[in-house]
C-alpha cells in the first residue's frame, strides 16, 4: 500500500469519527476493502505519529475523539514527497545558481511553516545522506533570468551586449526572446536575432549587459522551441538536418547504448561488439566536437564533410603536439 493510500484511509477514518459513527477496524476494513490489520496500522499511526486523541467506546463499539477540537494536520508530507522536495531543491540550486539560493531558502521556510505533524522538512538531515556532483556552470545573477522571463511572457524585445566565443568579440543585439533552455546546468536563450534575421541561441552567462525594451513583438506561431531543440545535436542547431553515421569501438559501445543521444537515433550492432550510431541532426560542429572526445574509439562514416572536418582537426592537434615537442 502506498503512503498516499494510507493518507486517504486516515482521512476516511477521521470523517467517520467526526460524524460520530464510532468506526472500528471491522467496519472500516469492509468499507475501504482492506484487511483489519491495515486499519489497525492506520489507527496506530494516527495516535502515535499524528497525536490523534482516539479512545475506544465499549458501549458503542467504536472509536471517538476525547478532544473534539483536534484536527488532522493541514499538510501531511509523506517520506516520498519529502525526498522528492529535497532533491528538487538541491537540483534547482545547481541549475539556477547560487544567486537564487535566498529565494529557494525562502520558499523552503514558507512550506515548512505549513507542515504540521510528525514529518518535517529536515533538509539538513537529508543533505547528510546524499551527495550531488554537477558540471562546472557559468554563474548567472537572478536579475537577468527574471528579466528574460518577463520579456518572454510579455513579448518584449531585449537589447544585449553579447560575447561570441567563436569570434572572441562582443556585439550588440536586439532579440525577440522565445524560450529559455537549460542544458547541463547552463541557461540558454532561444530567440529571433534581428542582426542575423534568424533564430539563434545565446548562452545567458555571456550576456554582459541587457535591457528589456518597451518595444513589443508578435510571436511566430509556426516556430516551435521543442522542434528547434530536437533538431539540434545536444544543443547547437543548423539550417538543415543531415544523416549522420558514427562508428564506436567495443570499448565505447556500451556507453553509447545506454544513453539517448538524439530523438532520431538508431543503433546498428556489429558482430564484434562495436556499433554504428545513426541519426538525423543539425549542428554538425557540435557533433564533430563530441566525436573527437572519444579519441580513437569513434569514427565518422558520414557525411563526408563532417568526416573531413574531423580529419583536419586531428591533423591540427598533431601539429600542436609536435610543436610542443620541438620547443621542449
Amino acid at each position: 500500500m502506498s503512503q498516499r493510500q494510507q493518507l486517504e484511509r486516515i482521512m476516511a477514518i477521521d470523517r467517520s469519527i467526526r460524524d460520530e459513527e464510532y468506526p472500528n477496524a471491522d467496519r472500516m476494513a469492509k468499507r475501504l476493502e482492506v484487511s483489519r490489520r491495515v486499519i489497525f496500522n492506520d489507527h496506530e499511526f494516527m495516535i502515535n505519529r499524528l497525536g490523534a486523541p482516539i479512545e475506544f467506546d465499549r458501549t458503542r463499539g467504536g472509536w471517538y475523539y476525547t478532544d473534539k477540537t483536534w484536527v488532522l494536520p493541514g499538510m501531511i508530507i509523506t517520506e516520498g514527497e519529502l525526498l522528492a522536495f529535497f532533491l528538487s531543491v538541491e537540483i534547482s540550486k545547481r541549475f539556477l545558481g547560487s544567486s537564487f539560493e535566498s529565494s529557494l531558502l525562502s520558499a523552503v521556510e514558507k512550506i515548512s511553516k505549513g507542515v504540521k505533524g510528525p514529518v518535517t522538512v529536515d533538509l539538513e538531515t537529508l543533505r547528510s545522506h546524499y551527495t550531488f556532483s554537477g558540471p562546472t556552470l557559468i554563474l548567472n545573477n537572478e536579475r537577468i533570468l527574471l528579466d528574460l522571463q518577463h520579456a518572454i511572457t510579455h513579448c518584449q524585445c531585449i537589447w544585449m551586449r553579447y560575447f561570441t566565443a567563436g569570434r572572441g568579440e562582443y556585439s550588440e543585439r536586439k532579440v525577440m526572446p522565445y524560450h529559455m533552455h537549460n542544458y547541463r546546468g547552463d541557461w540558454f536563450l532561444i530567440g529571433y536575432d534581428t542582426l542575423r534575421n534568424d533564430f539563434r541561441i545565446f548562452l545567458v552567462g555571456r550576456i554582459e549587459k541587457w535591457k528589456v525594451l518597451p518595444e513589443g513583438f508578435k510571436r511566430d506561431e509556426a516556430f516551435s522551441a521543442s522542434d528547434w531543440i530536437g533538431n539540434a545535436f545536444q544543443l547547437h542547431g543548423g539550417s538543415e538536418a543531415e544523416e549522420v553515421s558514427i562508428w564506436f569501438s567495443t570499448q565505447k559501445a556500451q556507453y553509447i547504448r545506454e544513453r539517448q543521444w538524439h530523438a532520431s537515433q538508431r543503433i546498428e550492432e556489429k558482430p564484434d561488439g562495436s556499433l554504428v550510431l545513426h541519426m538525423k541532426t543539425a549542428g554538425l560542429v557540435e557533433v564533430r566536437n563530441w566525436v573527437l572526445s572519444f579519441g580513437s574509439g569513434a569514427e565518422v562514416l558520414s557525411p563526408e564533410g563532417l568526416k573531413q572536418e574531423c580529419i583536419e582537426e586531428v591533423e591540427k592537434m598533431r601539429q600542436v603536439y609536435e610543436k610542443k615537442e620541438r620547443v621542449t
